[in-house]
């Protein structure tokens, strides 16, 4: 598809810690930018440090949009924020400006460029008895009720199972049904410069360590302890799932130090930076440039090449 007399839309992602936010900022005072978030943690107000939001000076550089708008006690979806998302794009093209997309959410991402699966409401009772079953038992009923699906997912992958299970349950029809029919994406009104960053895995993990340890140096005990204060967020809030949260709640509770916490953390965080890294290496179109540099300058030179062509 021709694609040249579309508004242009930039889009840097991949895993957490690769750079994508110097990245984004760089490109944005370049080229005339709006940065829009496209990170499932950081909507969320309560947790800047946690979640390596930009900084407020980072923030005053160029304008940023969708970045802590969440309280964490409200409850958010991927169709809520590509809406939110879609809104951001079209007022920075009505603006004259470069709407930037940055994170690394891969389901924000799709739900943004191919649209929303009509899914159905879930019979709560259905979505309840779901959510307290083992996950190898749902990963068993899965196997029976949608093969395709349980064959597909982690027999670990928690989540994953639960939803899959919980809409052919309560649809009748396996969730690749109605994925198969999404509508109201954007990406066939927009010219995407995709680029992915999928840097040298050994330096990326010690990226996310230090991250880690910088999160804890910098406060996250404390939004930690100002988040469990809060009595209008429910236990099982993805806010309280965040990586850190339980961790250090534990902290507070006095059943671990702050040392093991930190380890513990790091682990998790180089996990999901794996569980990126592999999605963001396979999943996304062919098209979509990946890039292994390390240096903004690098990436920012790349970038200006896909915004050129």
């Amino acid at each position: 598809m021709n694609t040249r007399h579309l508004p242009r839309l930039a889009l840097i992602a991949g895993p957490t810690a690769s750079g994508k936010s110097a990245l984004a900022i760089a490109v944005a005072e370049r080229h005339d930018g709006v940065v829009i978030n496209a990170d499932s943690a950081q909507v969320y107000r309560d947790l800047r440090v946690l979640t390596a939001r930009p900084s407020t000076e980072d923030e005053a550089r160029v304008p940023h949009r969708l970045f802590g708008h969440v309280d964490g006690a409200d409850s958010y979806s991927a169709a809520r924020w590509a809406n939110a998302a879609a809104r951001e794009i079209d007022a920075a093209h009505a603006a004259g400006k470069l709407p930037v997309l940055v994170g690394g959410t891969g389901l924000y991402l799709r739900t943004l460029l191919d649209g929303i699966a009509p899914v159905p409401e879930i019979d709560p009772q259905i979505r309840e008895a779901v959510r307290a079953l083992p996950v190898a038992e749902a990963h068993a009923a899965l196997a029976v009720l949608d093969p395709p699906a349980a064959a597909r997912l982690a027999p670990a992958d928690t989540t994953r199972v639960a939803r899959a299970l919980e809409v052919v349950r309560s649809t009748g029809k396996p969730l690749a049904d109605w994925q198969a029919a999404r509508s109201g994406g954007i990406g066939d009104r927009v010219a995407l410069a995709a680029l992915v960053l999928l840097p040298d895995r050994d330096w990326l993990m010690a990226r996310c360590d230090a991250r880690a340890a910088a999160m804890f140096a910098d406060g996250a005990r404390a939004e930690v302890a100002a988040l469990r204060d809060r009595p209008d967020i429910a236990p099982a809030a993805p806010i309280r799932r965040a990586i850190g949260v339980p961790e250090l709640t534990a902290v507070l509770a006095g059943e671990m130090t702050e040392d093991q916490a930190l380890d513990l953390t790091c682990v998790a965080t180089r996990q999901y930076a794996k569980r990126q890294y592999t999605w963001f290496r396979n999943q996304p179109p062919a098209c979509w440039r990946r890039s292994h540099a390390l240096e903004t300058i690098d990436l920012m030179h790349e970038m200006d090449i896909l915004l050129r062509s």
